[in-house]
């Protein structure tokens, strides 16, 4: 009896799979020694995600007929080097915050359904703003080059991902034209004076043919404090030998940077970078400039060239390393790798590392 009730959940598992064009269980473990030198402090630590972010996922897509598609995708952040998971935002306001250390599907949660007209998409997934900052960086915003305008962004918790979003992403069939619009909630209770909080949309467009891509996004993020806005434009032209890169942004926000705090007072920002990938053999060096200043009293700015090497063992494993410099002004206190700088002051930090996909 036992052994025909075990083939019977065999057969219903089976079945359950069938039902699915593709499940996919993939991830990333990305391991690195880090160095941070500052004024007040340094630090030396066994850190992650220096080359790409350390993640375990699954996908799946089931093809309904007539060219339509259902498809989820569950991505957790992992911090690999102490076996802890990464944080999530339930609310995309600082209150927000959850996870305990625990795995969260915070990179992306999502339930989607596609066509010839698009994709519809709900769930946490990164929010348009963002896709600028990260396509068109060198560094991919992974690891001590990360562009400062996103280490001194001033948006907010929506400046990277959003929560309890609804989204929309054209057909790709659209002779390299592309974009995606998205709409985000807070999920406050009505009446009361922080009801609008976290609730806000994003939007982005570009155009991609042969060498060549460039886009350009806006977003706006409500907050009883004030609401946050990013707004920026990205490029990149492939000339074989080497990619070159930039992006400029203009923010307004009040959050303190790099945070999910929020101060008094709404602030401007503004940023860019100009950067390049050049390969080499079987490896690849990455090089940039980028800087951020915010409009507020003596006009905080830092200042960042990053240069790093990655070799590719294969397809699924590279070995990198990466050296960046920060240089502050106008009250400024942005360090690297954990190090802690004074006003003013200079950072330097290193990561030397290990990527595996599967």
């Amino acid at each position: 009896m036992k052994k025909s009730l075990i083939a019977l959940a065999v057969m219903a598992a089976a079945g359950a799979a069938s039902a699915q064009s593709s499940v996919t269980l993939f991830g990333v473990v990305d391991a690195t020694v880090q160095r941070g030198s500052g004024s007040v402090s340094s630090k030396t630590q066994l850190g992650n995600s220096g080359y790409n972010s350390s993640r375990l996922g699954f996908r799946g897509t089931e093809d309904l007929g007539g060219g339509m598609s259902a498809s989820f995708w569950l991505e957790a952040g992992v911090a690999n080097d102490n076996g802890s998971g990464i944080n999530t935002n339930t609310n995309n306001q600082g209150s927000g915050l959850t996870g305990g250390g625990g795995l969260t599907f915070n990179r992306r949660s999502t339930v989607s359904l596609a066509g010839g007209w698009g994709e519809l998409r709900m769930g946490r997934d990164y929010s348009p703003q963002f896709w600028n900052l990260t396509v068109f960086d060198p560094f991919g915003t992974n690891g001590v080059g990360t562009t400062q305008t996103l280490n001194s962004i001033i948006t907010g918790p929506t400046q990277v991902r959003a929560s309890n979003s609804i989204g929309y992403f054209l057909p790709p069939n659209l002779g390299g034209f592309y974009g995606q619009v998205q709409y985000y909630m807070g999920e406050n209770s009505s009446g009361t004076p922080t009801e609008d909080d976290g609730k806000g949309y994003g939007l982005r467009v570009g155009f991609a043919s042969g060498p060549f891509n460039v886009a350009v996004a806006f977003s706006k993020t409500d907050y009883l404090v004030g609401n946050s806005k990013q707004a920026n434009i990205g490029g990149q032209w492939d000339f074989g030998v080497a990619k070159l890169m930039a992006h400029y942004a203009r923010d307004k926000g009040a959050f303190a940077a790099g945070s999910s705090t929020a101060t008094t007072g709404l602030r401007d920002g503004k940023g860019w970078l100009v950067g390049t990938l050049v390969p080499v053999g079987a490896g690849e060096i990455r090089a940039s400039y980028s800087r951020y200043s915010a409009d507020s009293a003596g006009d905080p700015t830092s200042k960042k060239f990053a240069l790093g090497y990655v070799h590719n063992l294969s397809k699924r494993t590279a070995l990198y390393v990466t050296a960046a410099r920060v240089k502050n002004s106008g009250g400024a206190t942005q360090a690297l790798n954990g190090a802690v700088t004074g006003v003013n002051g200079s950072s330097t930090g290193y990561d030397l590392g290990i990527r595996h996909s599967f």
